[in-house]
């Protein structure tokens, strides 16, 4: 299992997708979630609506020092060519984008970025699952997904990323106990608030 950090490792709500959240994350050898918009022709780094001043896209890869994998979050439409040019350097495995609309979705795989499809409580049908790389699987208001239907995902050979309950404001115990069985696997992520913990927990099965 690869442990991501949500928006970085923050330790407090303001250090979201800041670069001191980035650099906690890296420093300890975790990869991250980050959001990705454009303003005024440019990739930035923002979960809301973009002002000026926020983090370009270059300056966060300039960050990453190789710390991988990095989730690319997209919050608008029309960036698949730029992040294709963006991350033209990095390898397939290194970051995959998700969460962009159905329509986005396809110019991100016809641009021939590494694609997460979202399967949820509200999506059980992935869409373009055989095109993606990997699956990101949500569970907005309950974990309704059991231990069989990871391995199911993981059976495909896709990566899948798991969204850790906290993020949805739920202890996240139960997830965690669920998914030890499947720690060793290198195909499985875990992207969560709280990546000590998590390593603390998975220790000695993802080292």
């Amino acid at each position: 299992m690869k442990i991501i950090s949500h928006r970085g490792y923050w330790k407090t709500s303001e250090e979201k997708n800041s670069i001191e959240a980035f650099r906690r994350s890296f420093d300890l050898g975790f990869g991250t979630e980050t959001d990705v918009r454009d303003l005024d022709g440019a990739l930035v780094i923002s979960h809301d609506m973009p002002t000026r001043g926020a983090m370009g896209m270059t300056e966060f890869l300039a960050l990453t020092e190789g710390k991988f994998p990095l989730a690319l979050n997209i919050k608008s439409d029309g960036l698949a060519e730029p992040l294709r040019e963006a991350m033209a350097a990095y390898d397939r495995s290194a970051w995959f984008v998700f969460d962009m609309s159905i329509p986005d979705m396809r110019m991100h795989l016809k641009a021939g970025n590494p694609v997460f499809t979202r399967v949820s409580e509200v999506e059980q049908e992935p869409v373009w699952l055989d095109e993606c790389e990997g699956v990101w699987l949500d569970h907005f208001d309950r974990e309704w997904f059991d231990i069989d239907f990871v391995a199911s995902l993981l059976d495909t050979g896709k990566r899948v990323c798991v969204v850790s309950s906290e993020l949805h404001r739920r202890d996240y115990s139960g997830l965690w106990k669920m998914l030890q069985s499947l720690a060793a696997c290198e195909n499985l992520m875990l992207c969560t608030d709280v990546p000590e913990k998590a390593q603390e927990f998975f220790r000695g099965v993802i080292e």
